[in-house]
């Protein structure tokens, strides 16, 4: 073993000594300006379908290509990472995101913004499962926790505060400004990699399987596509159930040539551990339950209580800042006593704090929002990270990447399925819930009194599934073995 992440003074696989802080501050700014894009365009896109002419359908796609894409790279990373040294992956990724960044600052059209966003989302997407991988290979077991707390920040804190910065720029600036602001500092970044980087993952140089690569990216990119109109289009729109079809036989035919493949481009023996697959499963129902919330609860606050696009993303402020905080905080926990209790107490936190929005009326009070919403992710930093670390400190070193891309894979699509489930039942249920067009004509204010309470149906019957989410995470928490993690852990070759 020639990676010395043991060793009081890092080296790495040439034997050259780095300074491993350096290192993790440039990867966590390079990711944090990448995360950072997956949500600073929500609050801006009515500001943006005004200047180039085009729908809301067609506006939300610079999301969802950027998530779509985004998911497509992740599993085809595992196999990059074993292939090209991770300094060079890494600026490759930084530079790409950096071209993607400067061609959406300037675009005049909504296919220039597209893809941009779309090679923004390529270079994204490499840099959070490769941040994972080294992050784990440059710490020992006993320290891990408190590494991935940090990554746990940034996976916390840059979506959240996307929508806030988003609604406060577009309010005193052209939306080209979201863009144009990250430009230097992925720049800076850039220039900081070129002397902070090192090659730390000894590389397998794997053959590139190009039917991997072509199942994969149908698989997944179906299937993320489907969730993803599913929200909008219905389950039962032929596109959706198309999508879902040509996803799941895309991703049949992935896993069983992967499981034939003496060197496959994802590793799926992964799941051979109990550990890793219990720890991934939950870590996917608490971003189901996250990000589904994340989605509906703006829409609340902006179409029920009638408040500005940027006072609702500031009153989601402090519960991003709670995660933040917490989750550094909460690694060194795990380091100390592992995940069992971290686990436990984190679900019954997220499943508390998820329970009081069944509950919301016209007229509900802004703190009760922020105190329950910063109780949930109070819950959720106790539960993310820790048991992605748990997970991974579960497998052999030299699965360590094949982990960090089907963990992240895993939470993506989650993330979507999450999204997609909640925003359905909200439009549903608001759907079955309202009056008859008629009555508009009759009497205004009773239309409007009946469509707001219809509003907040679907908003109370959406928070109901993201409570069960979280009750399924909760019981499943129950069974997580409260390994400590060690010092030394050998690797199976």
């Amino acid at each position: 073993m020639t990676q010395t992440a043991h060793a009081e003074r890092p080296v790495d696989i040439q034997g050259k000594p780095y300074n491993r802080l350096l290192l993790m501050t440039v990867m966590l700014v390079g990711a944090f300006v990448a995360i950072l894009n997956q949500t600073i365009l929500s609050t801006a896109l009515p500001h943006i379908m005004t200047d180039l002419n085009i729908t809301a359908a067609t506006g939300q796609w610079l999301t969802t290509a950027f998530l779509l894409t985004n998911g497509i790279m992740i599993p085809i990373t595992a196999m990059l990472i074993g292939k090209i040294n991770s300094k060079t992956l890494f600026l490759t990724a930084m530079i790409v995101f950096t071209i993607g960044t400067v061609i959406s600052a300037f675009s005049d059209s909504f296919a220039l913004l597209l893809t941009g966003r779309i090679i923004q989302a390529a270079g994204a997407g490499i840099l959070m499962p490769l941040m994972q991988t080294i992050f784990l290979l440059i710490f020992p077991p006993d320290r891990r926790g408190a590494a991935m707390g940090m990554v746990g920040l940034v996976i916390a804190f840059a979506p959240a505060i996307g929508p806030t910065l988003s609604g406060w720029i577009v309010d005193s600036y052209d939306w080209q400004m979201l863009f144009i602001i990250l430009i230097p500092i992925a720049v800076l970044d850039i220039i900081f990699a070129f002397f902070a980087m090192r090659k730390v993952v000894e590389l397998t140089n794997p053959k590139i399987d190009v039917l991997s690569i072509a199942l994969s990216t149908i698989g997944f990119g179906a299937l993320l596509y489907g969730f993803s109109s599913a929200g909008t289009d219905g389950w039962t729109d032929g596109l959706v159930l198309t999508m879902f079809a040509v996803g799941i036989i895309g991703l049949v035919l992935f896993v069983w040539r992967q499981l034939k493949m003496e060197k496959p481009m994802l590793e799926l023996r992964v799941f051979q551990s109990p550990v890793f697959t219990l720890s991934t499963i939950i870590s996917a129902i608490v971003m189901m339950s996250m990000i589904g919330a994340e989605i509906v609860l703006p829409l609340y606050i902006q179409t029920i209580l009638g408040e500005t696009a940027l006072h609702s993303g500031l009153l989601l402020l402090p519960g991003a800042i709670v995660m933040g905080v917490m989750s550094p905080i909460t690694g060194i926990i795990f380091d100390k006593i592992g995940p069992k209790l971290l686990a436990i107490v984190g679900m019954t936190l997220l499943v508390a704090g998820t329970i009081p929005f069944m509950f919301l009326t016209k007229d509900t009070s802004t703190m009760y929002i922020i105190v329950f919403y910063a109780v949930r992710f109070f819950g959720i930093s106790m539960v993310m990270m820790p048991m992605s670390t748990a997970g991974m400190n579960s497998l052999p070193l030299n699965m360590m990447s094949h982990g960090t891309a089907v963990n992240n894979t895993i939470r993506q699509v989650a993330g979507s399925i999450g999204t997609a489930i909640l925003i359905t039942v909200l439009s549903n249920v608001t759907k079955n819930n309202m009056p008859e067009k008629a009555l508009a004509m009759t009497d205004p204010k009773g239309f409007a009194s009946q469509a707001m309470t219809a509003n907040l149906d679907g908003m109370q019957a959406a928070f109901l599934v993201a409570v069960a989410f979280a009750v399924v995470g909760l019981i499943l928490s129950l069974f997580v073995k409260d390994i400590r993690p060690q010092g030394k852990k050998s690797v199976s070759k």
